[in-house]
C-alpha cells in the first residue's frame, strides 16, 4: 500500500507544473491508474440519487430534462451516466460517465411507456449507484386515422406522426414542395399499438410542403391522406453566429441528384444548403468538427471545450438536433487504463459508423522521446485509432507510437507552436506535430485506412473487423510501398484530407493539399486527386489528378457522386473561406460554391436521411 500511496503522490506532484487543463487530465489519469491497480476505497456511506423528469406528462418527441439529485459523505467529484429503453426493450447507452448531472431526451418513433436509468459514480471512491424511472410518451395521434404534423425547436424540421399500421408492413413519409421534388424518410416496421413518428427535414425556409405517409404490406401499398406543411424562417444567427455567406460561382442547369451540400464549419453549427446556398437545415449548437453523415439522418460530430479531457466529447445526433449517443475523453480514459493503454488527450476530426456497427474516432497521444526527434527530452504528438462498440465501451485500438518510426519527423517539422494546429499537448510547452492524422475509413475488405497529413501518407492497417493485429499493410505516399506510375513531376498528394476508397479497395479519391509540393513548387495549388491502387504490383496510377485553382492550407474532402463526377471541399482558402468543386471525370468543372467561412468537410447528399454514396 505504501508503494501505491508513493507512486500517487509522485503524480499529484507534476500538477504544480501544469496548466488548469493539464491538472484536471492528471487527476482523472491518476484515478483510473488507482483504480486499475486495485486501490480499494474507504469505507463510508452510499450514494444517495433520485432521478426525476422536468414534466410529468409529453408527447412523443417532446423535450424532457432528466436531473439527477445526488450527494456522497466519501470525498470526490460525482459523475453520471444515462441509459434508456422501451418498457420490454433493452438499455441503450445515451451519454456514458460525465460531470453533467442533467440530460435532454426524448422518446422518438413509438410512443408508449420508456425506462430511463440513471448512474452515479464517485470518480474517488469507485462507488456505483444505478436509479431508474419510466414514463409514459404520449401519442400525438389523437384518433386511428388521422396524422398530426407538430413543429420542433428548429423551424426547418417538423414531426409527423401517423397512426399505428398492421405488424408486417413498413411505413415512411414523403413530402414534396411545388416544383414536386420528393423527398422520403427512412422506413419503420409497422406497430399495432403505438403510432409512428419521423422526422421531416432538409425543408426550404418558409416554403409550402405536402406530405403524405405510405405503408407496403408484401406487394400493396397504402398512402394516407396529403397533409401541408410552411416552413419557417432561418434565423439569423445560430449559437450566437451568423450562417456564411454562400456565393455561387459556377451553376449548371443539369438537375442534380446529389442536391444537398451539407458543410461542416470548424467550431461553429453545421448546415445544409441547396445548391444555390439557400439554408435548408442546421444544427443548433458549435461543434469542432462534423465528421460523418451516416444512412437515416444521424450524423457524428466532436465538441473540443473546456479544459479537462471531460470537455473532449464525442456525439451522434439526428436531425432534430437530438442527442443520440455522447462520450467523453475522460471516460474513454478510464477503459484505456483498465486495459493497460496510453491515455488521450482529446478526440480530434475523425468519427464514424463501422459496417458492424461500432464507431471508429482519432484521439491524440504523446511522450516524452529523449534524442529522437531532436536533442534531448522532446514532446512528441502523435493518435490514437480507437474502436468502440454500440454501448460506447473500447473494443480496440491501435497507438501510432507502437506501429510507426518515431524517428521519421514530421515532413515539414511541423510543431505545436509552429503550425499552431496541435489538437492537444500536455507535458510540454511546445509538441512535435508527429501525425497530425484527419480521416479513418473502413476499407471494402475490412481493413482501416488512415490518413496522416504531417507524414504525407495515407496507411492501411489489418484491422479485419476487430480480430486484426494492426499491423501495416502498406504506405501510400512519397517514400512509402508504391509505385507512381506517372510523367508528372510531383505527382504524389501531400498533407492530404479524406482518403477514402470508392466502392473497391482499388479505387482511392482524396483533397490534395499540396503543403509539400507547393514547398518546391512555388505556387502551386491544392488538387483533387482519384487513384487507382493495385496493391499486388504496389503501383499507383492516376485516374483524375485535378489543379483545383486555389490552395487550401489545411482541411478538405473528397466524394463520388451519383452522377460519376466528384466533389471536392477546398475548406481553407485564402484563411477565410470555402470552395466546394463538382468536376467531372475528365477534370472539367461543373460547378463551385463559396462560403466566407473555413470549413473542415463538405458532403454532398441526396437527402439528409440518405448518408453518403
Amino acid at each position: 500500500m505504501m508503494k501505491r500511496h508513493n507512486r500517487r503522490c509522485r503524480i499529484l506532484r507534476k500538477v504544480n507544473s501544469m496548466d488548469a487543463r493539464a491538472f484536471y487530465r492528471t487527476l482523472w489519469l491518476s484515478v483510473a491508474l488507482l483504480v486499475t491497480l486495485g486501490w480499494t476505497p474507504p469505507l463510508g456511506a452510499a450514494i444517495i440519487s433520485e432521478l426525476t423528469p422536468s414534466s410529468g406528462s409529453s408527447a412523443v418527441g417532446g423535450n424532457i430534462t432528466w436531473t439527477v439529485q445526488a450527494s456522497d459523505t466519501n470525498p470526490g467529484p460525482l459523475w453520471y451516466r444515462f441509459r434508456a429503453r422501451p418498457l420490454n426493450g433493452s438499455f441503450k447507452m445515451i451519454r456514458d460517465f460525465g460531470p453533467s448531472n442533467t440530460l435532454d431526451w426524448t422518446a422518438i418513433n413509438y410512443d408508449g411507456i420508456y425506462v430511463v436509468e440513471a448512474s452515479v459514480r464517485n470518480q474517488i471512491t469507485g462507488e456505483v449507484r444505478v436509479t431508474s424511472a419510466s414514463y409514459d410518451m404520449a401519442p400525438r395521434v389523437m384518433d386511428d386515422e388521422t396524422p398530426v404534423i407538430s413543429p420542433t425547436d428548429n423551424p426547418l424540421v417538423f414531426l409527423y406522426s401517423a397512426p399505428p399500421c398492421p405488424a408486417g408492413g413498413v411505413m415512411h413519409v414523403d413530402f414534396w414542395d411545388l416544383n414536386d421534388r420528393v423527398q422520403s424518410t427512412p422506413s419503420l416496421p409497422c406497430n399495432a399499438t403505438s403510432s409512428l413518428n419521423f422526422y421531416l427535414a432538409g425543408l426550404r425556409a418558409s416554403t409550402n410542403y405536402s406530405v403524405r405517409h405510405i405503408i407496403r404490406t408484401g406487394r400493396r401499398m397504402y398512402t394516407g391522406d396529403i397533409l401541408s406543411l410552411r416552413s419557417g424562417s432561418v434565423p439569423s444567427s445560430v449559437a450566437g453566429q451568423p450562417f456564411a455567406k454562400e456565393t455561387v460561382m459556377q451553376d449548371s442547369a443539369v438537375p442534380e441528384q446529389d442536391s444537398i451540400l451539407l458543410q461542416g464549419p470548424m467550431n461553429s453549427p453545421p448546415f445544409a444548403t441547396d445548391l444555390s446556398g439557400n439554408v435548408i437545415w442546421y444544427y443548433p449548437q458549435r461543434l469542432t468538427f462534423l465528421t460523418k453523415p451516416e444512412k437515416g439522418g444521424s450524423f457524428f460530430g466532436i465538441i473540443n471545450a473546456g479544459t479537462d479531457p471531460s470537455g473532449s466529447v464525442l456525439r451522434v445526433f439526428d436531425v432534430a438536433g437530438r442527442t443520440i449517443q455522447e462520450t467523453n475523453a475522460a471516460t474513454v480514459n478510464t477503459q484505456l487504463a483498465a486495459l493497460g493503454k496510453r491515455q488521450i488527450g482529446v478526440f480530434h476530426h475523425a468519427a464514424e459508423r463501422l459496417s458492424n456497427g461500432n464507431i471508429v474516432t482519432l484521439g491524440t497521444v504523446e511522450q516524452i522521446l529523449t534524442d529522437v526527434q531532436g536533442p534531448g527530452p522532446v514532446d512528441v504528438v502523435g493518435d490514437m485509432i480507437i474502436v468502440l462498440d454500440s454501448n460506447l465501451q473500447v473494443v480496440w485500438t491501435w497507438d501510432a507510437f507502437d506501429y510507426l518510426d518515431v524517428t521519421r519527423q514530421a515532413i515539414l517539422g511541423e510543431t505545436c507552436k509552429v503550425s499552431g494546429s496541435c489538437m492537444s499537448h500536455f507535458l510540454a510547452a511546445d509538441g512535435n506535430d508527429w501525425t497530425h492524422g484527419n480521416a479513418v475509413r473502413e476499407s471494402p475488405d475490412g481493413s482501416l485506412l488512415f490518413s496522416i497529413r504531417h507524414q504525407d501518407w495515407v496507411i492501411k492497417i489489418n484491422y479485419d473487423l476487430g480480430k486484426g493485429d494492426g499491423r501495416l499493410i502498406w504506405r501510400l505516399g512519397k517514400d512509402g510501398d508504391f509505385l507512381f506510375q506517372s510523367d508528372d513531376d510531383y505527382p504524389w498528394f501531400s498533407h492530404q484530407h479524406d482518403a477514402n476508397f470508392l466502392g473497391d479497395n482499388s479505387t482511392l479519391a482524396l483533397f490534395d493539399n499540396g503543403n509539400t509540393r507547393r514547398a518546391s513548387h512555388p505556387g502551386a495549388n491544392s488538387r483533387g486527386q482519384v487513384l487507382r491502387v493495385d496493391e499486388e504490383n504496389r503501383t499507383v496510377t492516376s485516374v483524375l489528378n485535378q489543379d483545383l485553382g486555389v490552395f487550401s492550407t489545411a482541411v478538405g474532402s473528397a466524394q463520388n457522386l451519383a452522377n460519376g463526377n466528384y466533389s471536392f471541399d477546398a475548406g481553407f482558402v485564402n484563411n477565410n473561406s470555402a470552395i466546394s468543386f463538382e468536376v467531372d471525370q475528365t477534370g472539367r468543372t461543373i460547378r463551385s460554391l463559396k462560403a466566407d467561412t473555413l470549413e473542415y468537410r463538405t458532403f454532398r447528399m441526396s437527402s439528409l436521411y440518405n448518408g453518403l454514396q
